[in-house]
């Protein structure tokens, strides 16, 4: 990260006038006062303060803005991830009953502390990250403290989560209850504390039923992944009952190998995931799946970046529910 430089929030603590009336000074508002011009014109030369000439453009024809930031190596991952389009769907319901706003940015690992340096130096109302590694959330939170994290990252980033562990444990319970006795794990990705939230919760649920764990060696949030993974608990374990899967992606592709190994679902091992995207409904047969508010959680950190609430250590956690259909038997 570069060292911080000066910030609207600077220039208007310096000047004495709230950031609003400073952004209209900058952005040439004739409806300011000489004098109250004056003082923030002096300010902006003590600071050594310059706008980012895109966010001053945006300012000035479209008001302020809240940055969607995704990392991701995948090009298409807009397409092929219904979880990006649950995001945006809840920041536009967050920003229903305002002027702000939405930007959207989309960058591969390599690229991504160049973009988020960028941003973090030139946000207006604030950032909404997904999948942004901790050093880099924590990075980006030391220049701009505006910022909600879509799950849990380094400490003190603000976050907000679905209560992943009970989710998870619940779903297991509920196989359990369904009479399995072999239940594996498809984990999703050791790095995203969703997936290790939802081993955890797994696990938990195992032991408390007095089950063996099995556990794949997991991977990315992607069909292919929830396919191989799949293929290996099939070699390893071929008495398997019942599969908890990370995500309803990852499920699509546990179930096409389940068909193409003969394997009936849910009589022969039943099935559920998380997520309850669109995904869940739309397999054969339909996906039992943890339903986590993705569109919610968008929307309410949305809201309270607007409402300025947003501070070091700030987080909300959103429960979770069970969506019951076909495929856990």
């Amino acid at each position: 990260m570069q060292h911080k430089r000066p910030t609207l929030d600077d220039v208007a603590q310096v000047a004495g006038f709230s950031r609003a009336t400073v952004s209209r000074v900058i952005n040439g508002n004739s409806r300011v006062a000489e004098e109250v011009r004056e003082q923030v014109r002096r300010a902006v030369e003590q600071l050594g303060y310059r706008p980012d000439p895109v966010a001053r453009a945006l300012a000035r024809g479209h008001g302020d803005v809240v940055e969607l930031i995704v990392v991701d190596d995948e090009p298409t991952c807009f397409g092929t991830n219904p979880y990006y389009g649950r995001v945006v769907a809840g920041i536009v319901e967050g920003l229903r009953h305002s002027e702000a706003q939405m930007r959207v940015h989309v960058v591969g690992l390599a690229e991504a502390s160049r973009l988020l340096d960028r941003v973090a130096h030139s946000a207006s109302v604030g950032a909404i990250l997904v999948n942004v590694p901790p050093a880099l959330a924590a990075d980006f939170h030391a220049v701009c403290p505006r910022v909600v994290s879509m799950g849990r990252t380094a400490e003190p980033v603000p976050s907000i989560v679905p209560d992943n562990t009970t989710g998870a444990y619940e779903a297991v319970r509920l196989l359990h209850r369904n009479g399995r006795k072999r239940i594996a794990a498809v984990p999703g990705p050791a790095h995203i504390s969703d997936a290790v939230d939802r081993r955890a919760g797994y696990l938990a649920a195992i032991h408390d039923a007095g089950l063996e764990p099995i556990t794949g060696e997991g991977g990315e949030f992607n069909r292919e992944t929830g396919a191989a993974t799949t293929r290996q608990l099939l070699a390893e374990h071929p008495d398997l009952d019942a599969l908890f899967v990370a995500c309803d992606l990852m499920a699509s592709g546990a179930l096409q190998v389940l068909a193409a190994a003969g394997r009936r679902v849910p009589e022969d091992v039943a099935v559920i995931a998380f997520d309850d995207s669109l995904i869940a409904a739309c397999t054969t047969p339909p996906l039992t799946s943890v339903r986590q508010p993705v569109e919610e959680m968008a929307a309410a950190a949305t809201r309270a970046l607007l409402a300025g609430e947003v501070g070091a250590g700030w987080h909300g956690t959103f429960p979770t529910s069970l969506t019951v259909r076909r495929s856990s038997g």
